[in-house]
């Protein structure tokens, strides 16, 4: 056997690999990755700067720029109240940046209205502020003490409004001349207690005392209703008292109700 590689056509003779073309190659690999580095580092990079100016340009539209300036207020819920009674009320300022409005300022300015019993301010954008009111309802009317006007009083016993005559369907409140505010209160409360087509039946609530308070129903009858105390169950206990026609009715302890025919 010959130790020596035969050459001539068709006999291909190994080389052997070139250290330059090797070291070239691996450079180009080298400086691949290294830009494919760099260029990772350089999108990153763009990327925050692009979320920095937007975030940036956000805060600065909203709250420093006129785009979303407050031009108004609008008005929800009223009955009583006129919604231009409202807006000069809550003084809403314009011309500053919604997302800077002072809503608890201007909820607290609304509320100084006798007629609202609760009110949510809220930003209704891109430039308005809404104002939801819940106006007071009326449960009785309050007999002047020396002359003027009926007053509708609330279930709280706030006087809200006043009326000319009685409304239909509303019971008056007479209180003894040495019944104070927290008498009338509690008569409130009785009077609030009381389903309509029960209060419908109701002609006057009278309160004596905290503890004495008794109603007069249209019909007739007289029901002892003693402290506004358990006034639900209280109501509840006389509307299934009411179809047994009698003269009086107790229901100062509604679990123990007396009728006097």
């Amino acid at each position: 056997m010959s130790l020596f590689t035969r050459s001539g056509p068709g006999v291909t003779r190994d080389k052997p690999d070139d250290p330059e073309k090797t070291v070239r190659t691996a450079r180009r690999r080298f400086m691949r990755r290294q830009w494919s580095r760099r260029w990772l580092a350089w999108q990153r990079l763009v990327v925050a700067v692009l979320l920095m100016s937007l975030v940036g340009g956000g805060v600065w539209l909203v709250f420093f720029s006129s785009v979303l300036a407050v031009s108004g207020a609008q008005v929800v819920g009223t009955r009583l109240l006129t919604p231009a009674a409202v807006r000069r009320a809550a003084a809403v300022p314009t011309g500053s940046p919604l997302a800077t409005a002072d809503l608890s300022a201007i909820s607290a300015r609304v509320r100084r209205l006798v007629e609202v019993r609760s009110v949510d301010v809220s930003r209704a954008w891109p430039d308005e502020v809404r104002i939801d009111v819940v106006e007071r309802r009326a449960v009785a009317v309050v007999e002047p003490v020396q002359g003027g006007r009926l007053r509708g009083i609330d279930a709280t016993g706030v006087a809200f409004r006043s009326y000319d005559r009685r409304p239909p369907g509303l019971p008056v409140i007479r209180r003894a001349a040495d019944a104070g505010t927290d008498a009338l209160a509690e008569a409130a409360t009785v009077a609030g207690s009381l389903p309509r087509p029960l209060a419908e039946k109701v002609a006057y609530v009278e309160v004596q005392t905290l503890d004495q308070i008794s109603l007069e129903l249209r019909a007739g009858p007289t029901v002892l209703w003693g402290s506004a105390a358990d006034s639900v169950d209280k109501a509840r206990v006389l509307a299934a008292l009411i179809h047994q026609h009698a003269r009086y009715y107790d229901v100062s302890v509604a679990g123990q109700p007396v009728i006097r025919k």
